[in-house]
């Protein structure tokens, strides 16, 4: 893949995930810190590895917010489940995954990981339904 390939997957991707999302993305930090650096990061994480199609973006979302959760990456968590519900996930799927990252990181992990999903629903105006179903 080319390099005009590579910037395009970015921002197909990039859209793809974090369309709408208002907090801070990694790429914006990075950026003022290290430009060619962000850009070069951004290329490869965005471009390559989360274009990547061997696994849907759904389950590779559902992978990134186990992790996050696991790892107690608030930050990074909220972008990700962002992006999980943005490439269709659901809601339920999502917290479904927290849960079950329970039994391996233990409760007090599943709780802060709920309180992520939770502010992003809300944020999202979708917390309503969501307590409905």
């Amino acid at each position: 893949m080319n390099s005009e390939e590579i910037k395009k997957k970015t921002g197909k991707t990039a859209k793809l995930y974090f369309e709408g999302f208002t907090g801070e993305r990694p790429y914006e930090l990075w950026k003022t810190f290290d430009e060619g650096l962000a850009k070069d990061l951004s290329l490869f994480i965005t471009g390559q590895m989360y274009a990547r199609e061997r696994i849907p973006h759904p389950t590779r979302q559902l992978v990134a917010v186990a992790a996050l959760t696991a790892l107690e990456r608030k930050d990074e968590l909220k972008l990700h489940i962002y992006a999980a519900l943005n490439v269709g996930c659901k809601p339920q799927e999502v917290a479904e995954v927290i849960f079950q990252v329970g039994i391996y990181a233990g409760m007090p992990i599943v709780n802060s990981g709920l309180k992520c999903l939770k502010d992003i629903l809300i944020e999202r105006g979708e917390w309503e339904d969501f307590i409905k179903d």
